[in-house]
């Protein structure tokens, strides 16, 4: 693997606070906006916020899924709800804390423990959290399902 890689982003300015992100590399592309929440702000549109909080949530994903099979572990389904809470620190508005709330559904009992260390791994393995000075809380549920 490469000591570096590079991932370029493209945006343009549509209007008012409305952008459209792309990528050479990429088919979507996304809309963005500011937040409702603050002035001029735009409901219905994809904000920087969401998207700090979905890169963080989607590391950990990729990398539990990497963890996870390199760990020979089984799983039938996780669903990762993630929330950002943006307070004042010093007078000014930060990203304070990630909450990562997976659900991990698997079929053997005897994996619980080992689906939990995976987890947690994939939490402190995620190149984007530790890239941040966002505190990340991780919430795991591991939940199991009996196949008939």
């Amino acid at each position: 693997m490469a000591d570096k890689h590079l991932y370029d982003v493209d945006l343009k300015w549509e209007h008012g606070r409305i952008g459209v992100l792309s990528s050479d590399k990429l088919d979507d592309q996304i809309e963005v906006a500011t937040p409702p929440e603050f002035p001029g702000g735009v409901e219905g549109i994809w904000s920087p916020e969401h998207l700090f909080i979905s890169s963080i949530s989607s590391c950990f994903m990729t990398t539990f899924a990497a963890i996870a099979e390199y760990s020979k572990l089984d799983y039938d389904s996780l669903d990762v709800k993630s929330t950002g809470v943006m307070a004042k620190v010093d007078g000014r508005y930060v990203m304070k804390e990630v909450y990562l709330k997976p659900n991990l559904v698997i079929t053997d009992e005897k994996a619980r423990d080992k689906a939990y260390r995976i987890l947690e791994k994939a939490e402190e393995a995620c190149l984007i959290s530790r890239s941040v000075k966002t505190e990340i809380i991780l919430e795991p549920k591991v939940t199991i399902v009996v196949l008939n």
